[in-house]
């Protein structure tokens, strides 16, 4: 019987199919459509890619069984004419080659990478020749099983990126994109199963095409070349791809180059030019030394920041400059002047959001929704219908849709059309943030891609089909990370992710990188990029990303992920939701009344006041939630003692989070802590579901420092969300990713957090209107600018205080293991509050010989007794003591009672004391 799914002369529905009329190369250079069908009536029969290439030589196809005289061929078409019947001969075909039936796998490694699939049997082309091979790579390709006569029994596609690596291993070592010296330019692109490639050169950014050059393939590599010895420096080109597509047969795709350094609008032409050229660089740009804030990865602060957020509603800005790289480059902006006050406080690094080339963003036209919609109540359903409309339209995206991942995105340029503007303002933008004192990190997203097959905004599928995606059982491309998959496991797609990590680090100068969803990614290939940033630039660059393990990869499926419990030990930071979900309380995908009734550490109220209750089990969430608190401010090291509530001294790898160790690191670098980032709900907004309606406004400025602080006094790397130290509310939308300007809005101002400017997006939040509505109506939650402003200044004074010692950022496991210990733990502890102590005796940069620091998350003041302070001169910390303190209430009503050794700690506070 023939496999489910095949069909039989399949062919693109019309209205997909580009028409016919190509006369020449030059037309094709030059038409509106990017792609022209070749062979129109040559799609034969195709079928799920079932089979899979484990080498050049071997096949495994899963859930096979071959019985007595049964045989296995490969069938190959040159036309993509192959059609297939059950019961009947194949029919079209240019040729066959016979496949031996092998015992098992003759490499256990290799086998072990394909075990995903199941049991199935191996199938070997040993008697062919490299040569015919790559021929067939070419070609429509179809492996049959046929009974003893030659008829048909089941037939399968094959996934053929292990064939493809193996074949053309030597290409790893190629250099891919354009090159430019004195003798002109060249230009590379691999392509190994395309049949002929040819390279369009434009004077213009939307000119005709002025050259068509046939390329010139290197078999040995699969690279397709050409040298164009008269110089069209700072022009532009494309590539015209023959290849043949599963599923819609030879094709002739226009495509820009993967490895495009600049873009036209839009992102239709690839740019010329070599970015170490001085007309690219702005003024200064190779004399200006980088910041020298970070001699430890744990000294690195980050705050998370957009592009277009940052300016787009400064009117301290020009206008043309808002939203655009360029914002960074006005010193005296409202902006500008805060990140320069948060540098000088202790901030080290501005990691941006995406700023590679987007898909969904306009780069000639995009709209910015305005109107009688967005001037209605804090709970109208106005803004988001308004915005919803124009989603697609709109000049705002977070920008997690790759299109091109070396190339600047142009909506944040002044021109996108000119391809060296955005070169120039990205680097100006880098210059700017360097001269205030600032280390630039970048956003990357190598997960995905925002497109596939034959998609206007697909790329890399359009130029070796079927390889540089994650594709499943059946061929089809994997969605896990909410877009089209890519597999790093492939060797030119991780070439491809390593060359643009250099590219970012080496050409703009970028300290340090944030890996959207790393665990999709294999370990090696993290190691592997790690050495090569430092051998070739010769510094340390940062590392850190999402480490969450799920999806078609999760728990290794198909190769040692970079993911938590993988990195240890590695020096790469991954992201914790340990403490991050015990801070706020429940989980990000929290709903409906969850969102509620879940509180963390910060709902340390629902103890009470009577010290009867607080041992009982109505205290023992808000108990176990403040020792997954104390897991992160101990960097969540993995052999740490801890003393938990339940009165048991425990390692936390030991204590349980969700089935997985709690302490899960070897060494504090490689924890990145976080409260809020860019998404799910902000700190402000989940709080507001969470904190009971009676809460005051200036205890929800202070519930915020305190979650702030817990981030800022652990151990590790500390990251924060931008806005993070204004209260900034996004409306309580749950996911803004294409909210607008509107929901993502900051206010350098100071006066405005956003909150209650009309109910969410629907897409992503409906669900939960009916919780959503009240409280956007309820005026008694909105802060004031006095909150919003005491609410920067104390964090301001965070800052101050990390900065002030290496104690709140230690530089080793065994650092933290010798120095930090805890106070006010097990079953008799005082709830809602954490003490802990450092020692900083003979360590480097420590400052103080001890340091205490507390965390009262309660609604009341506490006295918390440590014995061993009885007779010490603890004193509050000089930041607390200044004229500017944010916090005056430190000053007058914390103090530590030397002869007892107690500390008065003020309700929801985070208070330091040290000792000289």
């Amino acid at each position: 019987m023939l496999l489910a799914g095949v069909n039989l002369a399949l062919v693109p529905p019309a209205a997909a199919r580009p028409a016919p009329g190509h006369a020449s190369l030059q037309d094709a250079c030059d038409r509106v459509e990017n792609w022209i069908r070749l062979d129109p009536d040559g799609v034969g029969a195709t079928a799920p890619a079932r089979a899979i290439w484990t080498s050049r030589g071997v096949i495994k196809w899963p859930g096979m069984r071959a019985n007595s005289g049964d045989r296995f061929r490969l069938y190959h078409s040159a036309s993509g004419r192959l059609t297939i019947q059950p019961g009947q001969r194949v029919a079209n075909a240019d040729g066959a080659l016979d496949l031996e039936l092998m015992a098992g796998h003759p490499d256990r490694e290799v086998a072990a990478r394909f075990d995903y699939l199941g049991a199935g049997i191996y199938l070997s082309t040993s008697a062919a020749m490299d040569e015919a091979l790559r021929a067939m790579h070419q070609q429509q390709t179809l492996l049959i099983h046929e009974d003893s006569e030659g008829m048909v029994i089941n037939a399968t596609a094959l996934q053929s990126a292990a064939a493809l690596d193996d074949l053309y291993a030597p290409a790893y070592d190629s250099r891919l994109g354009v090159s430019v010296d004195s003798g002109g330019s060249g230009f590379s692109i691999w392509a190994p199963t395309a049949r002929a490639v040819s390279l369009c050169l434009y004077r213009t950014p939307g000119g005709t095409a002025q050259r068509v050059e046939r390329m010139q393939w290197d078999p040995s590599t699969g690279v397709w070349n050409a040298t164009i010895a008269r110089d069209p420096h700072h022009r532009y080109y494309t590539y015209l791809v023959d290849v043949f597509v599963p599923g819609t047969g030879i094709v002739r795709n226009r495509v820009t180059d993967p490895y495009s350094i600049s873009l036209t609008t839009d992102s239709r032409r690839s740019y010329v030019a070599e970015l170490g050229d001085r007309l690219l660089k702005p003024r200064g740009w190779d004399a200006t030394p980088l910041p020298a804030r970070v001699s430890a990865q744990t000294d690195m602060v980050i705050y998370e920041l957009h592009v277009r957020d940052f300016s787009i509603n400064d009117s301290t800005v020009p206008l043309a400059h808002r939203g655009k790289y360029r914002a960074f480059t006005d010193a005296r902006s409202n902006g500008m002047r805060h990140l320069k006050r948060l540098a000088a406080a202790g901030l080290t690094d501005v990691h941006l959001l995406p700023l590679f080339d987007l898909a969904t963003i306009p780069e000639r036209g995009c709209v910015t929704p305005a109107g009688p919609a967005f001037r209605q109540g804090p709970d109208s359903e106005g803004p988001q219908a308004a915005i919803s409309a124009v989603k697609d339209r709109d000049c705002f995206n977070w920008g997690y849709d790759p299109l091109h991942y070396t190339a600047p995105e142009g909506s944040y340029a002044t021109d996108a059309q000119d391809g060296a503007r955005r070169i120039i303002e990205l680097r100006e933008m880098v210059l700017a943030l360097h001269r205030a004192g600032l280390r630039v990190g970048m956003d990357v997203v190598y997960n995905h891609t925002a497109a596939s097959g034959q998609h206007d905004k697909s790329v890399l599928d359009r130029i070796v089909p079927g390889y540089y995606h994650r594709l499943n059982a059946d061929g089809l491309v994997e969605r896990s990370t909410c877009c089209e998959n890519t597999a790093t496991e492939h060797r030119m797609m991780a070439k491809l992710m390593i060359d643009s990590v250099l590219t970012w680090a080496r050409e703009y100068r970028i300290d340090s990188f944030r890996f959207d969803l790393m665990a999709h990614q294999p370990r090696s290939v993290m190691l592997e990029l790690k050495r090569r940033l430092k051998h070739e630039t010769g510094r340390d660059i940062q590392l850190i990303g999402e480490g969450w393990n799920f999806g078609e990869v999760a728990n290794g499926a198909r190769f040692d992920q970079a993911s938590q419990l993988s990195l240890n030990g590695t020096g790469i930071g991954t992201f914790s939701d340990r403490a991050r979900d015990a801070v706020r309380g429940g989980g990000p995908s929290d709903r409906g009344q969850r969102l509620m009734a879940a509180t963390g550490f910060l709902g340390a109220n629902a103890c009470g006041d009577d010290p009867a209750r607080w041992s009982g089990p109505a205290c023992a969430g808000m108990l176990a939630a403040a020792d997954m608190v104390r897991v992160g401010l101990a960097g969540s090291i993995r052999d740490y003692s801890l003393q938990t509530f339940q009165h048991e001294r425990r390692l936390l790898r030991e204590i349980d989070y969700n089935g997985q160790p709690a302490g899960y690191v070897s060494e504090p670098a490689e924890v990145v802590n976080y409260v809020e980032n860019h998404d799910n709900q902000t700190l402000f907004d989940i709080n507001v579901f969470k904190l009971p309606l009676d809460t005051n406004r200036e205890d929800r400025a202070r519930i915020q420092i305190v979650a702030a602080a817990v981030n800022m006094f652990s151990q590790g790397v500390a990251y924060f969300h931008a806005g993070i130290e204004m209260l900034r509310s996004k409306s309580l939308d749950r996911n803004s990713f294409d909210s607008g300007d509107w929901f993502n809005r900051l206010d350098w101002t100071f006066r405005d957090n956003n909150f209650a400017v009309g109910m969410p997006p629907a897409q992503d939040n409906a669900a939960d209107y009916p919780l959503i509505k009240p409280l956007l109506a309820n005026p008694a939650i909105k802060p004031t600018p006095m909150e919003i402003a005491w609410t920067r200044d104390a964090f301001v004074d965070l800052l101050r205080m990390r900065n002030s010692s290496t104690l709140f950022r230690l530089r080793t496991a065994s650092d933290i293991r010798a120095r930090l210990q805890f106070h006010n733990t097990g079953s008799a502890q005082v709830p809602g509050v954490i003490a802990a102590q450092i020692s900083g005796k003979d360590y480097p940069g420590a400052r103080f010989a001890e340091l205490i620091y507390f965390l009262n998350a309660g609604p009341a003041e506490r006295e918390i007794v440590i014995p061993s302070s009885a007779g010490a001169a603890f004193r509050l910390h000089p930041v607390h003591l200044a004229a500017g303190a944010a916090d005056r209430r430190i000053a007058r009503r914390a103090s530590h009672e030397r002869t007892r050794g107690v500390f008065r700690v003020p309700a929801r506070s985070a208070v330091v004391f040290v000792q000289n």
